[in-house]
């Protein structure tokens, strides 16, 4: 039987190096000149019959190599490619580090106007970089309520989550300003504060973009939504007069939406946008709201062009059931040199949008028109069209159709 411990690696270095004579203390001759040989070709027993040194070393039996095969493995492998096992070991560890460093949790855009980015989450930090508004950013990694992002240009850093919104937010503002990419523009507009446009009607809706104050907007639509805020308000008694109906249900407030000069669409509270109504119609407005307008043509009056005016206004609160309830046309008096209404109507369920253009009659050429959509009741919507041959202000009457007078009267 085998004296060694472990017998099969015995036979299997004896099917490696063959019935060997492998002497107790191994002994390195030299050439004749008494200088040692290199390793590679040291022999034990010297002369043409010895044994390769590095060969026999690979066939001596040790203590390491027997009761650790993956060593003996090693050895019978050689050294060339125990390096080549070391280089693709580098590599893969290499490789799995590279996978983490660009790897992306998800993909996020920045809503706030700008956001510093710190090298590490602490109260003492760096400044490495900065993101601006609507930036896209890739996040790698979060920490609590921070997340570390990174810039198209490369730069890493670590920035409040609540700087951040999702590719879904993005992706739906992308699709509003789709839908509405040849929506008819109602009044121009004007920001009174700086402004974020939402994604739906309401102050907790999603946002991405943030306008200036003072930027210039493209009235669109309009639309309600109950108005939110942080606390209910506290009650207290008030004071109605005899028969009076008391308020009930939600608060409610307008929305506008609107187009910005880059194009994007969204959703912004109608209490932050001055409809930029000329001056010489505004003072006209006599305590209503002016909630679109548009230039019907133009008067020559002298050495200069005067616009007239389809202006659609309504009562001064939110949450109407309707878009405006009344239109005056304002024409010009060239003897006068100012601005007369031509025409007024009262008690309208107008729903946006209203739609300017021009249309050829037999007799009278071609006249600036426009139409209106009207809700009656039942909530259905008509269009009714009329025409301005200035100073006078017509209806024109499809084939069948009968004028309709209001069904009630705005108090």
């Amino acid at each position: 039987m085998d004296s060694t411990p472990y017998p099969h690696l015995l036979r299997r270095r004896k099917r490696a190096c063959g019935n060997l004579p492998l002497p107790a203390k191994p002994q390195i001759y030299g050439n004749r000149a008494g200088v040692p040989l290199s390793p590679t070709y040291r022999t034990i027993g010297g002369g043409a019959t010895g044994v390769n040194l590095r060969v026999a070393m690979r066939c001596l039996p040790t203590r390491y190599s027997e009761m650790f095969p993956g060593v003996q493995l090693m050895s019978w492998m050689g050294p060339s490619r125990t390096k080549w096992l070391v280089v693709l070991a580098f590599a893969m560890v290499a490789l799995a580090a590279c996978r983490n460093r660009h790897r992306v949790l998800e993909v996020a855009y920045v809503s706030a106007p700008q956001a510093t980015l710190r090298d590490q989450v602490a109260a003492i930090y760096n400044r490495v970089g900065t993101v601006k508004n609507g930036e896209r950013v890739e996040i790698v990694d979060r920490e609590k309520r921070f997340a570390r992002v990174r810039t198209a240009s490369g730069i890493e850093g670590w920035v409040e989550q609540r700087y951040l919104v999702d590719q879904k937010t993005f992706d739906g503002l992308q699709k509003l300003t789709q839908e509405n990419l040849n929506a008819p523009v109602q009044a121009p507009g004007v920001l009174r504060n700086e402004t974020n446009l939402h994604i739906t009607p309401g102050r907790e809706s999603e946002h991405l973009y943030q306008l200036a104050m003072g930027a210039k907007v493209s009235i669109l639509k309009r639309a309600v939504a109950e108005k939110q805020t942080s606390a209910p308000p506290a009650a207290r008694p008030v004071a109605t007069k005899p028969g009076a109906k008391a308020a009930a249900g939600p608060a409610l407030e307008d929305w506008w939406l609107v187009r910005d000069d880059q194009g994007r669409v969204g959703w912004v509270l109608s209490r932050m946008v001055d409809v930029d109504v000329p001056l010489d119609v505004a003072q006209y407005a006599e305590g209503q709201r002016f909630v679109a307008f548009f230039v019907l043509n133009q008067v020559q009056d002298g050495d200069k062009k005067v616009s007239q005016y389809l202006c659609v206004i309504t009562e001064p609160h939110d949450g109407s059931a309707y878009d405006y309830d009344q239109i005056r046309v304002f024409t010009w008096n060239v003897r006068k040199h100012r601005y007369e209404t031509a025409y007024r109507e009262h008690g309208l369920d107008g729903v946006l949008p209203v739609t300017v253009s021009q249309e050829t009659f037999d007799k009278e050429g071609t006249l600036p028109v426009f139409i209106l959509r009207v809700q009656n009741d039942a909530g259905n919507v008509s269009e009714r069209k009329y025409k301005l041959n200035t100073p006078i202000v017509r209806r024109v009457l499809a084939p069948g159709e009968v004028v309709a007078r209001p069904s009630r009267k705005r108090h």
